[in-house]
């Protein structure tokens, strides 16, 4: 386990867990900087108050297309709601994301090597880009998370059918006080880490705090 010291996170996004894609920020205690890959490619956010502030805030922004600006976040990661992976061969992904996890082909572009995915319509997408060779996690890896309704069992069930990797068989994790949550993690063809969590349990865990905003600020100051 490359990070199994103290750490900190929290959540941001633009609204509640439940009806939101949110993103997980981690601090590692004594990590001073992370060796970037090309695996994560980029968060697409439709937001022209996010560009206001970026201007407003002097914040770099490098404008790629009418209405369309590309920034980096502190880390270095790219921020161009997408969200975008690098995979080494477009056909074998789009496989294993739909006919074994169940996501549906929203948009494909053959020519670019661009594959645009999501469990519904209404949901943040995922897009996949064929980068032509292999997918390089760096030091800075993470994981995309999915809420679903107790049916983790099925899922790691047919990744041991089909032999695809599981790296974390069902486990439940207790969190004292609080609800306990089921989880199960995968790992696609280019290593890109999954993870499946009880919907209801994590529905508790991830309610709002109401006084995020002022923590987050009171600690940023």
């Amino acid at each position: 386990i490359p990070y199994d010291g103290k750490w900190s996170k929290t959540m941001v996004g633009f609204g509640p867990e439940d009806d939101h894609f949110v993103a997980e920020l981690t601090y590692n205690y004594g990590v001073g900087e992370y060796r970037l890959g090309n695996d994560f490619l980029g968060l697409t956010l439709q937001s022209s108050q996010a560009v206001s502030n970026a201007k407003r805030l002097n914040w770099p922004l490098t404008q790629v297309k009418e209405s369309l600006y590309m920034t980096e976040a502190p880390g270095g990661y790219l921020n161009v709601c997408k969200v975008s992976l690098a995979v080494s061969d477009l056909q074998r992904s789009v496989h294993y994301w739909s006919a074994l996890l169940g996501m549906k082909v929203i948009e494909k572009n053959e020519d670019k090597k661009i594959a645009l995915m999501g469990f519904s319509d209404n949901q943040c997408k995922l897009e996949f880009q064929d980068v032509g060779g292999a997918v390089d996690h760096g030091t800075a890896f993470g994981r995309i998370a999915f809420a679903c309704p107790r049916d983790q069992d099925n899922i790691e069930a047919l990744k041991k059918k089909e032999k695809q990797k599981i790296l974390t068989p069902l486990v439940r994790l207790d969190t004292p006080g609080k609800a306990t949550v089921e989880v199960v993690i995968l790992a696609d063809p280019d290593g890109h880490e999954i993870c499946f969590v009880g919907d209801e349990a994590f529905r508790q865990l991830s309610a709002v705090d109401t006084k995020g905003n002022d923590l987050q600020s009171h600690h940023i100051i």
